[in-house]
C-alpha cells in the first residue's frame, strides 16, 4: 500500500489533470495540444463549431492540421508547426480555413511550448481564434477606403476642371474687353470709310476701268464690318424677344442665303427632316426661339460644313425634335476633324482655313455664345469617318429674361 502522501500527491494530479482538461474544453476558441514530435495529443470541441470537424476525426487525421487549411496557407502553418516543434512560439497569425461544407472562415493562430516540471519539452499547445468578422469589417473598411480614395480623385478632378474653366473664363473676360474695345474703335473710322467709297464710287461712271477694284474694295469693308459685328456679337449679344416659328422654314431661308457660296464650292446642301412626336401646343417642329439667333447659329454652322466639303460633295441639314428639344445636325464630307481640333473648334479666333478671307476663326464662338444663352448646346464630331456633324440643341420653348422675372414677381406677390 503506497504511503498516504504519496496517494495524496497522485490524487493532486489527477485533479489538476481534471481541472486543466475541464477549462480546455470550455475555451470557446479552438485548443489543440501536441507532443514534442507534432503528433496531436487531444483537440477541444470547439473545432467541430469552427471547422466541421469533430475531435474525434481530427484525432484520426495523419497530417491534422493541413486538412483543415485552405490550400494557399497550408505552406505557412506547416512552418509553424515546425516552429512548434522545435520550442519556438508565435502569436496571432492570419490563415484561411476549409469548413467541411466548402465555405472559408478566418483564423488566427497563437501557439506555445508546454514543459514537465523537470523542465524538459514535452510538446506544445495552439490556439486558433475565429477572427471571420474582423477580416470581414477589414474588407468593408479597405472597400470604404477605396470608394473614399476614388471620391477624393474624382473631387481632385473636378476641381481641376473649374479651374481650368476659371482661368479661361478670365482670358476670354480679358479678350472679350479688348476685342469689344477694338471693334468699337475699328467701326466708327469704318462708317466714315464707307461713306466717302460710296461718294467716290458714285461719282465714277458704270464703265469705268476701276470699277473691278471698287467691288474688291466694297467686299473688304463689308468684311470688316461682319469680323466686328461678330466680335460684338461673342461677347456683347444683343439678345431679341423669343417667338414662335416653324423650324422647316427656318431651315429653308438658310439654305437659300448660302446657296451663292455653295454653287460656287459645287457643294449640294439637302435638307432633311425627321418628325417626332412633340408638345401639342407647339406641334412637330414649332418652337418659341430667337428666331434670328438660331439662324445666324445655322448660318454660321452651314458656311463652315461648305468650306469643308470638296467639290461634289454634298452638306446635309437634319431636323429633329423631341417634346423638349429642337435638334439640327449639319454634317460635311470634308475630312472630319482630329480630337485636338474638335476640343479647340469654338475657341474664339481660331480657325483651320489657311486663307483669311474666309473667316477669323469667330462663327463657331459666336454661335456656342448664341446657343448657350437659349439653354442650349453645340458640339462638333466625326461622322463614322466620313466628315464631320455639328449638332445644335436647343430647348423648344425659352422664356425672355424680362418676361421670367415678371412671372417670379407675380408669383412673389
Amino acid at each position: 500500500m503506497a504511503p498516504p502522501n504519496d496517494q495524496n500527491g497522485l490524487d493532486d494530479v489527477h485533479t489538476d489533470h481534471c481541472v486543466f482538461r475541464a477549462i480546455a474544453d470550455c475555451t470557446y476558441d479552438w485548443e489543440s495540444w501536441h507532443r514534442s514530435d507534432g503528433q496531436l495529443l487531444w483537440v477541444n470541441a470547439a473545432v467541430e463549431r469552427i471547422t466541421g470537424y469533430s475531435p474525434e476525426e481530427c484525432l484520426a487525421m495523419i497530417d491534422y492540421p493541413l486538412p483543415l487549411v485552405a490550400e494557399d496557407d497550408r505552406d505557412r502553418i506547416a512552418e509553424i508547426l515546425c516552429d512548434a516543434i522545435g520550442g519556438g512560439s508565435g502569436n496571432d497569425v492570419d490563415f484561411q480555413i476549409v469548413h467541411r461544407d466548402g465555405s472559408r472562415r478566418w483564423g488566427a493562430v497563437s501557439w506555445q511550448p508546454m514543459y514537465d516540471r523537470s523542465q524538459q519539452h514535452c510538446g506544445f499547445r495552439a490556439s486558433v481564434r475565429d477572427v471571420t468578422e474582423r477580416h470581414q469589417l477589414r474588407e468593408v473598411i479597405r472597400l470604404h477606403n477605396q470608394h473614399l480614395e476614388q471620391l477624393v480623385q474624382e473631387r481632385t478632378a473636378k476641381i481641376a476642371q473649374l479651374e481650368e474653366q476659371r482661368l479661361k473664363m478670365e482670358k476670354l473676360a480679358a479678350l472679350g474687353q479688348m476685342a469689344a474695345g477694338v471693334a468699337h474703335e475699328i467701326n466708327n473710322p469704318l462708317a466714315g470709310i464707307r461713306n466717302a467709297f460710296v461718294l467716290v464710287r458714285s461719282s465714277l461712271p458704270p464703265n469705268d476701268e476701276s470699277q473691278e477694284l471698287l467691288e474688291l474694295i466694297d467686299s473688304e469693308i463689308e468684311r470688316i464690318s461682319s469680323i466686328t459685328h461678330q466680335m460684338y456679337q461673342l461677347y456683347r449679344p444683343n439678345r431679341q424677344a423669343a417667338s414662335r416659328f416653324d423650324l422647316r422654314p427656318l431651315i429653308s431661308d438658310v439654305a437659300v442665303l448660302v446657296q451663292p457660296l455653295a454653287t460656287k464650292s459645287e457643294v449640294r446642301i439637302e435638307v432633311e427632316t425627321r418628325e417626332v412626336v412633340g408638345e401639342e401646343l407647339l406641334g412637330p417642329t414649332e418652337v418659341v426661339l430667337r428666331e434670328g439667333e438660331l439662324k445666324q447659329i445655322l448660318l454660321n454652322v452651314v458656311r463652315n460644313a461648305i468650306q469643308a466639303s470638296p467639290p461634289g460633295g454634298v452638306v446635309t441639314i437634319r431636323i429633329a425634335s423631341t417634346r423638349k428639344a429642337a435638334i439640327v445636325s449639319v454634317v460635311d464630307e470634308g475630312p472630319g476633324v482630329s480630337q485636338e481640333v474638335a476640343a479647340r473648334a469654338f475657341e474664339p479666333f481660331f480657325s483651320t482655313k489657311t486663307d483669311t478671307r474666309e473667316g477669323m476663326g469667330l462663327g463657331l464662338s459666336v454661335s456656342r455664345s448664341l446657343a448657350e444663352a437659349m439653354g442650349g448646346t453645340i458640339a462638333i464630331r466625326n461622322n463614322n469617318g466620313k466628315g464631320a456633324c455639328v449638332t445644335v440643341s436647343v430647348p423648344r420653348r425659352i422664356v425672355d429674361d424680362e418676361r421670367r422675372a415678371s412671372e417670379k414677381a407675380n408669383s412673389d406677390r
